[in-house]
């Protein structure tokens, strides 16, 4: 592994060398973030310039210091010298930051807002940008003081810095480069009009709603006028559901799973990965990089101590110490897998005299159905997966998602069915030309419980035993067989484009205290039907195992 790049030593790959020998501790996500960066990096897709990551590093630990408890000069460890290098080191192609949308998502008590303090430092000391805004943003400005006093701090310990800044009522100045750092909270008219050069969000996981959505894109298109600005958050995880936070880690985790076309995010999450080892010390490191320097292990076995003892303190053990939230969602699948689950066409004249099971989504009539048959063949199983949409909603569903169905309709996955709601009778005659011209016998049928009732009738009268699949955390044991097949390479999905497509718009739900998990969609316009489908029919393949394994294994 290489260890140096334009003469300069890079913190980076000696950070992901660590992570890879074992001699640091790190969870999924952040071994994921750093494999990927050093494969951009090998690839040429983005550059490592060493001078500038070396200025960031030596100006923080020579210029800046602590501001509570002590005010010595910071030192930074080897992670936040890998993450400086990252920030400030890797340029695009005009040599400028690769990467302006920055998610920290750390533990309690790793010294987040003092490492944001240091990067409103570099931003406005050393970045030669002139006119520079710096806006620290919270939804109440007692929060955001806390990001804002401490820069002010750090520079009142420096007589360099401490000359060139001035304290004003309304905020903090520079006036050699014209540039000024201020608190704002949430108020959309105070945010509009504003031209920032960097924006510090703080504890978004707290940010409510629309209302911290609106804020955050606000900030985010402001950002258009410079030419290398960022937008950073930091931020342990939370109690809110539904907001900026929970927008920004799915975003996060799809990218780090390979499927995301973004390339000025950087997702940094320091979470534990296994739940049930909450209380492991090692796991803990997992999601405190700096345990041992900024947290004691002491304090943290303390802190374990407690949270054993009583419910609510674990979890908000689990969320402060751990980052995980009580109701957390993540991408499902990672792009690599999904990959090998495609490849040539499957055909029912494939798998023909098979016995099977099959699986039907019928829960939006008005939109996009998705009916399956799973086949064991050789201890793998095949998906022929199927789609119908309305035929009057081709034209809004295509502008909508950004799919071309009509192309997915001449591969032969999916079928116009009705004017403006799915005919069930389609889904039926699918399933009964199976059986008919191919000889697939589909032992179980399990449908959502939200299906047409007339179509289970019709299913049932032509001799189709149905059950009825409730799609909520009770498939938690089915969603994890699925994940082990598929990364298995054991679930062959063929070339339907469809379904893929679905897979990687899947992201679970997970709740800490239950251990449970439930599907749910990667984005409010995504569509995971054929995933919905496929696990009906591997909800009854599990149930129902026991009494037809032996006929689903399909031996000769």
């Amino acid at each position: 592994m290489r260890t140096k790049t334009n003469s300069e030593k890079n913190y980076i790959f000696e950070y992901y060398q660590a992570i890879v020998e074992g001699r640091v501790i790190v969870g999924q996500w952040i071994r994921l973030l750093y494999a990927l960066i050093v494969e951009g990096l090998e690839k040429k897709e983005y550059f490592f310039d060493g001078k500038k990551a070396k200025t960031a590093i030596r100006f923080i630990e020579n210029y800046c210091h602590h501001s509570k408890g002590r005010n010595d000069l910071l030192k930074l460890e080897l992670w936040q010298k890998a993450l400086v290098s990252v920030i400030f080191g890797i340029v695009d192609a005009d040599g400028l930051r690769q990467f302006r949308e920055v998610v920290l998502v750390i533990a309690r008590k790793n010294g987040k807002s003092l490492f944001a303090a240091a990067l409103i430092a570099c931003m406005n000391y050393i970045d030669g940008e002139f006119g520079a805004e710096t806006y620290v943003v919270a939804p109440k400005l007692d929060q955001a003081q806390i990001v804002f006093g401490c820069f002010w701090s750090l520079t009142q310990d420096e007589p360099e810095l401490k000359a060139r800044i001035k304290s004003k009522r309304d905020g903090l100045y520079i006036q050699e480069t014209n540039s000024c750092i201020k608190k704002i909270s949430f108020d959309a008219k105070r945010t509009d009009g504003l031209n920032p050069h960097l924006v510090i969000c703080d504890e978004i996981a707290s940010w409510v709603g629309d209302s911290g959505k609106k804020v955050y894109e606000v900030l985010k298109s402001a950002l258009g006028s410079r030419k290398q600005p960022m937008i950073v958050c930091c931020t342990t995880s939370g109690y809110i559901n539904e907001g900026i936070y929970d927008e920004l880690f799915l975003r996060g985790t799809k990218f780090l799973l390979g499927d995301s076309k973004e390339r000025r995010l950087l997702p940094v999450f320091y979470t534990i990965d296994d739940v049930e080892k909450w209380n492991d010390i090692s796991e803990i490191a997992k999601a405190n990089p700096n345990l041992g320097v900024s947290v004691s292990v002491d304090y943290m076995l303390e802190e374990i101590a407690i949270a054993e003892g009583s419910l609510s303190k674990k979890s908000e053990f689990l969320c402060k110490y751990c980052n995980i939230k009580q109701n957390s969602s993540q991408a499902w699948l990672p792009v690599k897998a999904v990959e090998k689950a495609s490849g040539s066409p499957i055909t029912m004249d494939d798998l023909k005299s098979k016995y099977c099971v099959a699986g039907i989504d019928l829960s939006q009539t008005t939109d996009l159905t998705s009916a399956c048959l799973v086949v064991e063949k050789d201890e793998e199983l095949y998906v022929i997966s199927h789609f119908w949409l309305p035929s009057e909603k081709l034209g809004d569903a295509t502008t909508r998602d950004g799919i071309p169905y009509q192309e997915m309709i001449d591969k032969g996955w999916l079928t116009l069915a009705g004017d403006n709601f799915v005919d069930y009778h389609s889904v039926f005659d699918w399933l009964v030309s199976a059986v008919r011209e191919y000889e697939l016998l589909p032992l179980v049928v399990g449908y959502d419980r939200y299906s047409s009732q007339y179509l289970v009738q019709d299913l049932e009268a032509f001799g189709f035993k149905t059950d009825d699949v409730y799609q909520g955390n009770n498939l938690t044991p089915v969603i994890y067989e699925c994940e082990g097949l598929i990364k298995d390479g054991r679930v062959h999905i063929g070339d339907n484009a469809l379904l893929k497509i679905h897979l990687l718009d899947s992201a679970v739900e997970s709740d800490n205290r239950t251990q449970k998990v439930r599907l749910k969609k990667l984005s409010r316009n995504a569509h995971i039907d054929g995933v919905a489908a496929l696990l009906d029919a591997l909800c009854v393949r599990q149930k129902w195992f026991g009494e037809y394994g032996e006929r689903l294994k399909n031996k000769e």
